[in-house]
This record gives structure tokens, C-alpha cells and sequence, in this order.
């Protein structure tokens, strides 16, 4: 599973042929067909399992209760710890969201993408109606450039470096809720 979803990355999922999967597998292209039907199939299994996961994280964050901003930063640490395990969904989903989405099988994508927003859309109004959250932004434009900025950093982020990606979740918190701005 690991092989294609680096090779969907690097290549795309379109241009990936189940051929150069089984190649990268050291096995029979018709082999791969005992196990799955169809690349679709594959990259199914790739998208759904990040999918349950990091969802399952999130529900976790927001049933905690917490204040909007403590649901900001959980929100966000989840999201930064996914790249390493699944830099590949990532990756993935950046460069093949509007073909996959176009598929039925792939429906989930658009409604879990949905049910993301909302939970960070209602956390930001949350946090405005608090005062605890600027009241001039947009929720909706804040979440997507906080989900933006995250899974663009799968681009440049390389694990083994000088920050973690708990290191990198926490420069970016402290950005995001300070500035760059001295006090």
C-alpha cells in the first residue's frame, strides 16, 4: 500500500498504471488484481483510511470541549502530525482532489472535506463570539487559509530536519494566535 501511495504521489494518480505499482512491488501486474480491482480501488484504501483517521482525531478535539482557541490548537496540532504518517494522502489529495471528487466511489471526500469545515467554521465563530477571535475575519476564508498553509507544508516540510512536525504545529500556533509583529 505504501509503494502506490508514493508512486501516486510522485507521479499522479492518473499517470500511475497498476503496472508500475506491481513493477515498484517486485510483483506480476495481474497479481495485484487478487487483492484489489481496480487502482481506484487502492487509492481508496489510502484516501479512507487518512480519512478515518484524522476525522476520528478531530471529532476527539471537538467533543473535548474546550475553549475555541485550546480547539484551534488541537485542531491544528492533528493536522501538522499528519504529515509525516500520511504525506503521501497528502500529497495525493493536493494533486488529484477535483478528478477524485468527480468519481462516485470517492464521495466520502466532499463530505468529510465538509464536515472539516464546519467543525473549524463553527470553532472560529465560537472563538469570535467569545471574544477571544478578531471579529472582522471571515470564518469560512480563515479556515481555508489555516488548511491551506497546513497541507501546503507537505510540500516542503522534511521530516528529520530541524523542527518536528509537533515543532512546526507549534511555530505555526504561535504565529497564528501572536503575529509576527513585537508586542
Amino acid at each position: 500500500m505504501k509503494l502506490a501511495a508514493d508512486l501516486f504521489a510522485e507521479k499522479g494518480f492518473q499517470a500511475t498504471t497498476v503496472r508500475d505499482i506491481a513493477k515498484e512491488a517486485g510483483i506480476l501486474s495481474g497479481s495485484l488484481y487478487h487483492h484489489f480491482d481496480s487502482k481506484e480501488s487502492i487509492v481508496d484504501e489510502i484516501l479512507s483510511g487518512f480519512f478515518e483517521e484524522i476525522m476520528s482525531a478531530y471529532r476527539g478535539v471537538i467533543e473535548r470541549g474546550e475553549d475555541p482557541r485550546a480547539t484551534i490548537a488541537g485542531l491544528v496540532r492533528i493536522a501538522f502530525g499528519t504529515l509525516e504518517p500520511h504525506r503521501a494522502a497528502i500529497t495525493v489529495m493536493q494533486n488529484d482532489w477535483s478528478y477524485l471528487q468527480s468519481m462516485p466511489r470517492f464521495g466520502y471526500l466532499t463530505k468529510s472535506e465538509d464536515e472539516v469545515e464546519k467543525m473549524w467554521v463553527d470553532t472560529i465563530k465560537a472563538g469570535q463570539d467569545d471574544g477571544l477571535f478578531r471579529a472582522d475575519i471571515d470564518p469560512k476564508l480563515t479556515y481555508r487559509m489555516i488548511r491551506d498553509t497546513v497541507w501546503v507544508a507537505v510540500r516542503w516540510f522534511k521530516p528529520g530536519g530541524r523542527l518536528n512536525a509537533q515543532g512546526l504545529a507549534e511555530h505555526y500556533l504561535k504565529v497564528m494566535f501572536d503575529g509576527i509583529n513585537t508586542h
